[in-house]
């Protein structure tokens, strides 16, 4: 945005469930005049925004702070938020197809996101002799018939898979 660092400030703040199990800590934050309106009709208030190190189809987020500031009132269902402006109500729409496009992208970058942190969970944990293990091909199988038996393989495509036993004498029962 071309702002310079001295306009940033220290911040402690910590988000939780913005990629699911993990937190994410605020870099800085930043104070900027927000204006909704037009040159007849407009409010003005100073809001502080967090600055985060994390991805999101959003470029800021409105919350309960803001709307309180603006003393605004969001509709969702109708992608509306309404206040009072020294001339009369200020509405602010938003398009429908836009809002589908950041919900979509957010999905998305939540699901990487997701993705990321699952498999670094599980190269933590993974012990890498079980790998080897699964790659070897199996030889036998494990299961020893007391009766005759013939191997059958299932899985002819793939070569290292072990024949199955089917045995070749049922009972009459």
């Amino acid at each position: 945005m071309g702002i310079p660092m001295s306009k940033l400030s220290e911040s402690n703040m910590r988000f939780h469930g913005v990629i699911p199990g993990k937190k994410a800590d605020s870099l800085c934050q930043i104070t900027l005049d927000v204006v909704f309106g037009d040159s007849k009709n407009y409010c003005k208030e100073k809001l502080t925004f967090e600055v985060v190190d994390f991805h999101s189809a959003y470029h800021a987020i409105l919350g309960r702070p803001a709307y309180a500031r603006f003393m605004a009132r969001p509709c969702y269902l109708y992608l509306k938020l309404k206040m009072s402006g020294p001339r009369g109500m200020i509405t602010v729409t938003e398009n429908r197809q836009r809002a589908e496009e950041c919900l979509q992208k957010g999905s998305k970058i939540a699901d990487e996101q997701m993705a990321a942190a699952e498999m670094e969970e599980y190269n933590k944990n993974a012990d890498p002799s079980d790998l080897l293990r699964a790659m070897k091909p199996a030889s036998e199988s494990a299961f020893q018939s007391i009766d005759e038996t013939k191997p059958v393989h299932i899985h002819s495509t793939d070569p290292y898979a072990a024949p199955t036993h089917i045995s070749t004498t049922f009972d009459s029962k």
